[in-house]
């Protein structure tokens, strides 16, 4: 036991603990009394310490790891969202406090509600209630999302957000493993299940489709989460990006001239054809309107200067991932640009296009 204790940096006592508790009970004892850790037990241990150092209660602990259907991969998959999630608040805090010392250093009054809603533990409510405000339903991207859904009459929304696209018509469940996703979502919307989309809580074909939404680059094993979807349903429809095209990234103005580091973001995410071959599926270019009621990463491709509102940029989870220095040297640069017209010279011709094709595709399977 000791060695087990030292290894995880844990006290005895708390081994003992777990022990009395039922929550880590080692399978067997030496012949001088003393308690051995089977390998299985060893597991558990790691488990239990890692929802502990996030922050869950003992209570919580034993209900999450005492969890029978779910296998161990599906359990540490549980995990790493968990730690992605918890790393995206901790980056976002960063954001945070490099905005205030911007502001401090210029000179502005911070107000102590402000120092609050950025340092407390409201920073991630206030960050994730930007996605009502400005990640609204497209009708336009809507109706070709709604059309690949068929005759289909129950739905399974995966990443489901706050709801965005949900089709009203249908009986929609949605899937949604953040909780402060969750709590954003509206009066009246579908029922949602904490679950991720790489191990979806439902038997084989429960659902007439199963759709996706601007969701998968958040997955930790997005052809893992494909697979579940065509698992449970009879039809996927998925909203996701391209980046098979050679020099994809100059598409669109903004990745090109002032944010290359959005490579780096999509660095590891896999290829289209991968993932249409995951699930058997065609592609469909979704093109984005030039006024685009969704707040989405290219909304604003006709629209420059809302690229320099923190509260638009907030809903769009690039910035947190690219960092605050390339999002300052971005919007500082874009900034110079629209106000020396340098801009307008380069994209002048965009000014004539009611959409543009930006990457955006569907995959319907």
């Amino acid at each position: 036991m000791g060695r087990v204790a030292e290894l995880a940096e844990v006290s005895v006592r708390t081994l003992h603990h777990y022990d009395d508790i039922g929550l880590v009970r080692p399978s067997a004892r030496t012949p001088a009394g003393y308690r051995a850790y089977s390998a299985g037990d060893v597991e558990r241990l790691r488990e239990v310490l890692a929802y502990r150092r996030l922050g869950f209660g003992l209570r919580e602990v034993a209900e999450l790891v005492g969890d029978p259907p779910t296998d161990a991969v599906a359990r540490l998959r549980r995990l790493r969202g968990l730690l992605l999630e918890r790393r995206e608040r901790a980056d976002a805090m960063v954001a945070a406090i490099d905005r205030e010392i911007a502001a401090r250093a210029r000179g502005l009054k911070v107000t102590p509600e402000e120092q609050l809603g950025m340092l407390g533990a409201r920073l991630y409510d206030a960050i994730g209630g930007a996605y009502p405000a400005t990640r609204r339903t497209d009708p336009r991207i809507a109706a070709q999302i709604w059309a690949a859904l068929g005759d289909a009459r129950t739905v399974l929304n995966v990443g489901a957000g706050t709801g965005s696209y949900e089709p009203s018509d249908r009986e929609v469940t949605a899937v949604e493993p953040s909780a402060v996703m969750r709590g954003q979502r509206p009066a009246g919307a579908a029922p949602c299940v904490a679950a991720a989309a790489e191990n979806l809580p439902f038997e084989d074909r429960s659902f007439d489709v199963a759709m996706a939404v601007s969701t998968v680059h958040h997955w930790g094993d997005p052809a893992a989460g494909l697979r579940e979807m065509r698992r449970v349903a009879r039809r996927v429809v998925v909203l996701t990006f391209d980046t098979d095209e050679p020099g994809w990234q100059d598409r669109f103005w903004l990745t090109r001239d002032y944010l290359p580091e959005f490579a780096d973001v999509l660095g590891e995410f896999p290829s289209l054809a991968a993932m249409a071959d995951a699930i058997g599926a065609r592609t469909e270019p979704v093109p984005v309107p030039w006024d685009c009621a969704d707040g989405l990463f290219e909304a604003y491709w006709r629209r420059p200067g809302a690229y320099l509102e923190d509260h638009v940029r907030r809903a769009m989870s690039v910035w947190t991932r690219v960092g605050p220095e390339a999002e300052q040297r971005a919007v500082r640069s874009l900034g110079d640009d629209l106000d020396s017209g340098r801009w307008a010279e380069r994209n002048g011709g965009l000014a004539a296009l009611d959409a543009a094709d930006l990457g955006l595709r569907l995959l319907v399977a």
